[in-house]
């Protein structure tokens, strides 16, 4: 993750709505849906990721021993205005092995698509390193997630990366 993509979090106030301000890991961590990779700010039609996405982690000399954990929310929900839903969790994987993707790791949390009904909401994905394999809990609830006291409950430290995408409402196509 490189300094400007820790500027664009921090502008989108990622840092701050979901995590602390974090040094940001060399680590190689990218998230695509289809073809097209999220990059921070970029926007997705619900329709474009109503699949979970392939999510890529790690590095040539990583240690083989290592894993991660991979959150999913949505700080905005239900409205960004008032999102009384702060945190919802979309998604979360654990025990990924290094060097490989999220898919050979464990769903704690399936994969629910986005869904806003108002305003933009940002979809955050956070990676952590785990201490060791099998030791994370899942979270009790979907709603309401706070992703510092899970990684604190879990002891996963500061994350390594985070990257974001906007989405709205699709507006249904009008007939003639």
């Amino acid at each position: 993750m490189s300094r400007s993509a820790l500027d664009a979090v921090m502008t989108a106030r990622v840092i701050g709505d979901v995590v602390d301000m974090f040094e940001p890991s060399d680590i190689n961590f990218t998230v695509k849906y289809t073809s097209k990779q999220v990059k921070n700010g970029c926007e997705f039609k619900p329709s474009a990721v109503a699949l979970r996405p392939r999510v890529d982690i790690g590095r040539d000399s990583q240690d083989l021993r290592t894993f991660y954990t991979l959150i999913m929310t949505d700080p905005d929900a239900p409205n960004p205005s008032d999102p009384t839903l702060r945190e919802y969790l979309h998604w979360m994987v654990v025990d990924i092995p290094a060097t490989t993707s999220a898919s050979m790791g464990i769903e704690l949390m399936s994969y629910e698509p986005p869904r806003p009904t108002i305003g933009i909401h940002r979809f955050v994905f956070v990676l952590f390193k785990q201490v060791g394999r099998q030791t994370v809990t899942p979270p009790g609830s979907r709603n309401n997630f706070n992703t510092r006291a899970f990684a604190q409950r879990n002891s996963l430290g500061h994350p390594l990366a985070v990257v974001y995408f906007n989405a709205q409402k699709e507006t249904a196509a009008r007939r003639r």
